[in-house]
């Protein structure tokens, strides 16, 4: 592990801010709560346009709307959620930096699956408007879909994952 992670690890943990959340009985379940409604926001936008993309919900009173105009009339929760997302993280990874960061599943989730799951998501954002236009949805645009909606397992699967990891 690089040396200079490690060193900035412990000394974002030992910031007052950082400590004032992880010493509060009240202060890290606000901040889970933040990273939660966060989350909540950024993937239940993302997998309503995934879900579009594979062809759900078309008998539904929404469905005329195709999946790129879904997805632009998402786009400020999206990438609102997102960033109340990497905000509640930030201060949660915060609040023990230097466990975290030598943890196998939060390096699998923030090292890996999280860049990987942008991506795919930016993809999807930015050739949603091309695949509705095509007479029959691409099958690329149905991979991308569904992947993205793995992708979001994959992450859930690895944060659930980061408790049986501390203590390797």
């Amino acid at each position: 592990m690089n040396s200079v992670l490690l060193h900035f690890s412990e000394w974002l943990q030992n910031t007052r801010w950082a400590l004032a959340i992880s010493g509060s009985t009240w202060a890290y379940p606000y901040v889970q709560l933040i990273h939660f409604t966060g989350l909540s926001l950024w993937v239940g936008t993302s997998v309503a346009v995934d879900l579009r993309l594979l062809g759900v919900g078309r008998r539904a009173a929404a469905a005329d709307k195709p999946a790129a105009e879904l997805s632009d009339a998402l786009f400020f929760w999206n990438w609102f959620g997102f960033l109340i997302a990497v905000t509640g993280g930030f201060m949660l990874f915060a609040t023990a930096a230097s466990t975290f960061i030598v943890n196998p599943a939060f390096r699998l989730k923030v090292g890996v699956l999280l860049p990987l799951a942008l991506i795919v998501h930016i993809v999807i954002q930015s050739q949603a408007r091309a695949w509705d236009r095509a007479a029959v949805k691409p099958l690329v645009a149905r991979i991308a879909g569904l992947g993205e909606i793995l992708f979001w397992f994959a992450i859930a699967t690895a944060a659930a994952s980061i408790p049986y990891f501390e203590h390797i």
